[in-house]
């Protein structure tokens, strides 16, 4: 298989162009250290509908129409919206795909949605099946405290090692190469996809999905290096998704039994989202809004200013459900993973 390097990673010999972005966050993320990077702030968590269900589904459509409007484009230029969320069913994607109108791929990967999509999309730019694609995810702390844990009005306390549930909505918009008539971004663009593995060290503590993830985190770039032959100090950054302070100490701990030294190089969302000395977020942010909101409002815009040449970006996915909690089972994590670059224009 000529795209197809070692057994997992996936090579783009046409590397699919990344030409716009949006990000939604609320008020406490925007009050955090990445503030002033996100397009829109909400003003309250309902965004004026009924529940935080429709606010999320709202969060959804409206990233995708923001990072659009930077173009001139509409929904229906799209080829194919890739996209998920935390909810049973998707319910906030599926929905906002109804009212976008566009060829919908609804994915769950947990809180490595976002890099599922761009992976995925990125396959189908790269092998020809499409000219732009749209690549989302969101999550509502309201709705995922009311699904996953304990609803907001009995006032649970929680564990040193819970994080908070990002409330934020990402879009990226790729394109094929030479397929761009407006673009945000000129020099960036999508070189490697690694597909993660389900790895499972059995833990069962549903507030502690920091540790559930780091081993698909560390299994996914042990592997990516091996796959491409590349080492640690050819990435100026490595990325994960929500593993927030005990995720990513364990996260580090792992990649030094493999022999990886991360040094400065590694950069959490869930740490990076939230100033943990002003805000009570114990151990940081989750949610697949959280490396959404962080790639699309942050990392890209600092990428295109030169600041960082080739990053891999992994948000990692806690596989839970509380079915699965109830029955004591334990929590499988995943990691994906794209390589972004950013080449002379």
């Amino acid at each position: 298989m000529r795209n197809r390097i070692g057994r997992q990673t996936l090579l783009f010999r046409q590397p699919p162009q990344i030409i716009s972005s949006a990000a939604i966050v609320s008020q406490m993320e925007a009050a955090g250290p990445l503030g002033e990077f996100f397009d829109t702030v909400m003003p309250e968590d309902t965004w004026g509908e009924e529940s935080w269900e429709k606010a999320e589904r709202k969060m959804f459509i409206s990233s995708v129409h923001c990072a659009l409007s930077k173009l001139g484009m509409q929904p229906e230029a799209l080829d194919c919206l890739l996209g998920g969320d935390l909810l049973n069913q998707l319910i906030s994607a599926n929905y906002a795909a109804r009212e976008l109108n566009a060829p919908f791929l609804g994915l769950y990967s947990a809180c490595s949605t976002m890099t599922e999509s761009l992976l995925l999309g990125s396959v189908l730019l790269d092998g020809g099946y499409a000219n732009h694609v749209a690549c989302v995810a969101t999550s509502h702390f309201c709705t995922a405290e009311r699904q996953y844990r304990l609803p907001l009005e009995m006032g649970g306390q929680n564990p040193p090692t819970a994080q908070r549930t990002v409330t934020a909505a990402g879009c990226t918009v790729l394109c094929a190469e030479g397929e761009a008539n407006a673009r945000v971004y000129h020099t960036l663009c999508i070189t490697h996809g690694t597909i993660g593995r389900v790895v499972d060290l059995g833990i069962t503590d549903a507030a502690n999905m920091g540790a559930a993830m780091a081993p698909a985190a560390a299994d996914t770039l042990a592997t990516h290096l091996k796959d491409t032959g590349r080492a640690l100090s050819d990435y100026d950054l490595v990325v994960t998704g929500d593993l927030g302070s005990f995720g990513s100490t364990m996260f580090r701990e792992l990649c030094a039994h493999k022999g990886l030294a991360l040094g400065e190089r590694h950069l959490d969302c869930g740490n990076a989202i939230f100033d943990p000395n002003t805000q009570n977020v114990d151990c940081g942010g989750s949610g697949c809004g959280c490396s959404a909101a962080v790639l699309n409002g942050y990392l890209l815009k600092r990428m295109e200013a030169g600041d960082f040449k080739r990053a891999i970006i992994m948000a990692t996915g806690a596989l839970l459900s509380p079915t699965a909690t109830m029955q004591s089972d334990s929590i499988p994590g995943i990691a994906h993973a794209v390589v972004l670059e950013r080449r002379s224009v």
